[in-house]
């Protein structure tokens, strides 16, 4: 790896003319008093002039897309093939095509949303009318594009540039295992094709690794220009607030005074729905954005966000690389990402275009609780790795990752990420209808895996620590990012000893209470087996008569509100004891407010092994209370469904024959209220209401005190 940090390279007289015609396509992409920087230039001269493989770490707003944009009309005016960008949003690729048309370059994508321009686009590529052809890393590893389209691009391509090219190594703070097959790409390249990859959040290891990614193992030496990560725009601070209550109150009474229009970011999809629900009250206008907003409700928020026609978006981090609006005047996060590198990503989004944003953190107690759960989804363990290739050897052909979940014990996610690492590590094969066994020997490789896993907890310690710093917050961050030229910025809070007030008018605390104490989520029943079942029989649609209502629990454990409550109660290793007094007084409300078709005929508590006696005194309780008949417990058969499942399929495999019911449910007339502790897939209440509606039960209402969606 060849990395230069000062702007040394001067280029020679013959390349005046490159350099002229390289600053007339910039102007033509960023305006007339565009001029290249010097990084910039050593970028694209090592592109055009040496077809070198580079690496460019920069800050958010540097030009990353200036130096991909105008070598590629340079390497078109000489007869190059297109530009290949490996992009991981589509934000970001509806911003880099308008980017593209404004310089006359002509730029197609083909991604899981325009599956209908598909063909038309690959005929204008082999017609020589497209000059960048932006397509996401999940097309990669598509059987079809993989062995069909993607030889002849990669042999006629006139650059291959990663966008976000943190994404390739799994030390980044965002690892997509999709971009593990762009090392086969980058080796299977015809000779002399320029690759450029782009990242602003990119630390000394991640640099490293990404560069000797980029070379395949060649002698080759990747040229790395890396830069100063100052954000001179950006102004850090931090507000610690007693809890949840006080710093929605915080936010709704100040965020007035926020410069124009900005970005909300939470933790989880739960939080952004409760954050936003509660703003729009206070008359603020504001949408949710997350990975579960449709398509064409997420392309209309950024919109009305790009014409300051809402005050910001309350965002997960579904918003976050690559959306492009330089004015934007405030970043807000109720809740600490779990790195100080992926907090610095996004706050890259405010102040491209203006001389002062504002930052602001609102750390939450919760966050820890939730960065635990996030590291529950690391590469799997050995024996768990082994069990699938094994599967995959013993079926002798193709088995569906559906099929492959009911032999695996892992969850869709986390298993079709372990595929996706194998795959590229040709162990495993992705082929139309599923994934194959290649044959090749494979090594678990333990000691990378838990250095990954350490370096996230020291990542963790990190942000916790930037939380009470007392020094500089920008250049804790750019240390961070291992910038050797961090300094104070003379703006942040600890900086300037200007600390953000942490009072919070009563009114606004007592507003902010009532909207997160307000109980009730509904739980959506489901109407579909696990697929990949049919040898069981267990299959396709769950018919209407043996399906559970719509039910409610008191609230979500990734709620902001009564998550908190419901978190600690429900704690592995909490005392099983009666439901405390505030919260069946929240369950009574929920079910006040529960608008049945039919009044429950009777209560029904769930069998469980780690809180029976909680779950039994709720019921019986809510009988009590409803003037119904407590009908006793769900009975465990032969010791029940046994340990816990991760994936669909496994799970109601366990459950199919493990519960018995009590003879008094079959002289029912009316629905039955089913009480649980806690809904998390929600196999356990379907495989339950399955059995009841079979022992002739009118209807299931499903209750439960929380619920992980």
């Amino acid at each position: 790896m060849q990395e230069r940090m000062a702007d040394d390279v001067r280029p020679d007289p013959a390349e005046d003319a490159l350099r002229q015609d390289a600053e007339a396509c910039l102007r033509s992409l960023a305006g007339d008093h565009a001029r290249l920087r010097e990084d910039q230039w050593a970028a694209i001269r090592a592109l055009i002039v040496e077809r070198r493989r580079a690496l460019v770490v920069q800050r958010t707003g540097w030009g990353k897309s200036a130096v991909y944009f105008v070598a590629t009309a340079l390497l078109r005016r000489r007869g190059a093939g297109p530009t290949v960008i490996v992009s991981p949003l589509l934000a970001l690729m509806r911003n880099q095509i308008a980017a593209a048309e404004r310089a006359g370059i002509h730029a197609a994508t083909i991604n899981s949303a325009n599956l209908e321009d598909w063909e038309r686009v690959y005929a204008d590529v082999r017609a020589g009318a497209v000059d960048v052809l932006l397509v996401s890393p999940e097309r990669l590893n598509n059987p079809d594009f993989r062995d069909q389209v993607l030889p002849d691009l990669a042999a006629g391509a006139g650059l291959v540039v990663v966008d976000e090219a943190h994404c390739i190594s799994d030390w980044g703070h965002d690892f997509r295992p999709d971009y593990r097959r762009l090392r086969t790409l980058l080796t299977e390249l015809p000779p002399g094709v320029p690759v450029l990859a782009t990242t602003a959040t990119a630390n000394a290891r991640v640099t490293r690794d990404v560069a000797d990614q980029l070379t395949g193992g060649s002698d080759a030496a990747a040229l790395v220009l890396r830069g100063p990560l100052e954000r001179e725009s950006l102004s850090l601070s931090v507000v610690g607030l007693r809890g949840a209550e006080q710093r929605l109150a915080w936010l709704a009474g100040r965020l007035d005074a926020l410069p124009g229009s900005g970005i909300i970011y939470t933790l989880t999809v739960a939080a952004a729905h409760e954050v936003a629900g509660f703003l729009r009250d206070r008359g603020y206008a504001v949408a949710a954005y997350t990975g579960q907003t449709e398509q064409a409700e997420r392309l209309q928020a950024e919109q009305d966000l790009l014409d300051n026609k809402v005050k910001a978006l309350v965002a997960t981090s579904a918003l976050g690389m690559g959306f492009d609006k330089p004015d934007l005047g405030f970043i807000v996060h109720l809740g600490a990402p779990q790195s100080p590198v992926a907090y610095y990503q996004q706050i890259g989004r405010a102040g491209r275009g203006v001389e002062r944003a504002e930052v602001i953190l609102l750390p939450g107690r919760e966050d820890r609780d939730i960065w635990a759960y996030f590291a529950g989804l690391a590469f799997p363990p050995e024996p768990v790795v082994r069990q699938a290739l094994r599967a995959l050897e013993e079926a002798g052909g193709t088995l569906s990752t559906a099929a492959l979940e009911t032999r695996v014990d892992l969850g869709r996610s986390r298993l079709e990420m372990m595929l996706k690492v194998l795959d590229v590590d040709g162990a495993v094969r992705r082929v139309k209808g599923g994934w194959t066994a290649t044959g090749v020997p494979w090594a678990y490789d333990r000691e990378r895996y838990e250095r990954v896993a350490a370096e996230r907890s020291r990542e963790q310690q990190a942000m916790l620590d930037y939380l009470t710093t007392e020094s500089c917050r920008m250049e804790f961050l750019r240390r961070q990012l291992d910038d050797p030229q961090a300094a104070p910025c003379g703006r942040c809070d600890n900086c300037t000893g200007r600390h953000l007030p942490a009072e919070v008018p009563e009114d606004e605390t007592v507003r902010a209470r009532e909207r997160l104490s307000r109980p009730g989520a509904e739980l959506t029943p489901r109407r579909m087996w696990p697929t990949g079942m049919k040898a069981e029989g267990i299959s396709g649609r769950i018919p209407a008569g043996s399906q559970a209502e719509p039910g409610r629990a008191l609230g979500r454990l990734t709620d902001i509100g009564w998550g908190n409550r419901l978190r600690d109660l429900l704690a592995e290793g909490a005392p099983d004891a009666p439901v405390p007094e505030e919260v069946f007084g929240a369950v009574v409300q929920v079910l006040s407010a529960w608008d049945w078709a039919d009044r429950p005929a009777g209560v029904l508590a769930m069998a469980s092994a780690t809180r029976p006696r909680m779950i039994d005194d709720l019921a019986r309780r809510v009988a009590a209370i409803g003037r119904l008949p407590y009908l006793g417990q769900v009975a465990y058969v032969d010791g029940g469904p046994g340990p816990r499942r991760h994936n669909s399929a496994q799970r109601v495999r366990a459950l199919w024959n493990a519960f018995a019911v009590p003879d008094a449910v079959r002289s029912l007339t009316g629905p039955v209220l089913l009480v649980d502790d806690q809904v998390d897939t929600g196999w356990t209440m379907t495989v339950v209401a399955r059995l009841l509606r079979e022992n002739g039960v009118p209807a299931v209402l499903p209750l439960a005190l929380a619920t992980v969606a």
